[in-house]
């Protein structure tokens, strides 16, 4: 077995009340960046999701500097991901007394420095 020299700290922010789709757009943008970079890319995008992805991916900065006890100068975004969360099931009255489903989904979000 390998072991690697490789350090990281890792976050998460579970049953945020946005779709994994809408997240995940966002994510790819700041994939494989410097941390200084992504900071800048999500304080000047539009999305709603961007101050959700800023505030998991400082803690995950915070979480190295307690660690490591190290400099963030040259941080770069490991992994930042989002997988689907449990789904609110609701349904809505619809034409000819039919019922029509909606689904209010959940995400869990992870970045790792």
């Amino acid at each position: 077995m390998k072991k690697s020299n490789k350090v990281e700290a890792i976050a998460f922010a579970r049953y945020i009340r946005m779709s994994p789709f809408k997240i995940r757009r966002i994510l790819d943008q700041v994939r494989g960046r410097y941390y200084d970079e992504a900071l800048v890319i999500l304080k000047f995008m539009p999305y709603k999701a961007c101050p959700l992805i800023l505030k998991v991916l400082q803690s995950a900065v915070s979480n190295f500097r307690y660690q490591f006890k190290a400099s963030t100068s040259s941080l770069i975004i490991s992994e930042a991901r989002v997988d689907s969360g449990p789904i609110l099931k609701r349904f809505r009255s619809h034409a000819q007394g039919r019922g029509f489903p909606i689904k209010k989904r959940m995400s869990h979000i992870i970045s790792s420095v």
